[in-house]
């Protein structure tokens, strides 16, 4: 329950469901997963409930920061701030019950897949998304069933 072991397990579920799991994590690199053909995909992860005593649920929010990141193919910091993946999958554990919560049901969680293309003219620099905002721009979450072939459909569209 804890954000930086959520957002690692959020790695790892969209890594299965788009059959990367057998991959190492680089730790550090400019992105989260590369897919053998096609774009770079960066996992965002947030949650209502969180580790830590809480008097409501939390407010969602996403870090969608332009970063100059080590890119651990080619072992080069990139120069100018930028967004490197070509598709974001924002993963919310939307599950509100403290006593029930459970990450590792994947039926508690739903994920927005999004065009970086999209966030870049919809956000330009800005270094935070809403939930509201990131349903404005992808409306439609998906379950994990569909996770693969949504990424893929945004990985074809054009930038």
């Amino acid at each position: 329950m804890s954000n930086r072991l959520r957002g690692v397990l959020a790695e790892y579920i969209v890594a299965s469901a788009l059959k990367l799991g057998e991959d190492v994590r680089t730790e550090w690199d400019a992105v989260d997963l590369r897919l053998p053909d096609g774009p770079a995909v960066e996992v965002k992860s947030a949650a209502y409930v969180q580790s830590w005593s809480q008097q409501r649920l939390s407010r969602i929010g996403f870090d969608v920061a332009p970063a100059r990141g080590w890119d651990a193919t080619t072992d080069v910091v990139a120069a100018e701030p930028h967004r490197p993946s070509g598709v974001y999958v924002f993963c919310l554990l939307h599950h509100t019950d403290k006593k029930t919560v459970d990450p590792l049901n994947l039926d508690q969680w739903e994920f927005y897949v999004t065009p970086t293309a999209a966030l870049d003219t919809a956000l330009g620099s800005r270094t935070r998304i809403s939930l509201a905002r990131l349903r404005m721009i992808t409306p439609d979450a998906v379950a994990f069933g569909e996770l693969a072939a949504r990424v893929a459909e945004c990985a074809r569209l054009p930038a």
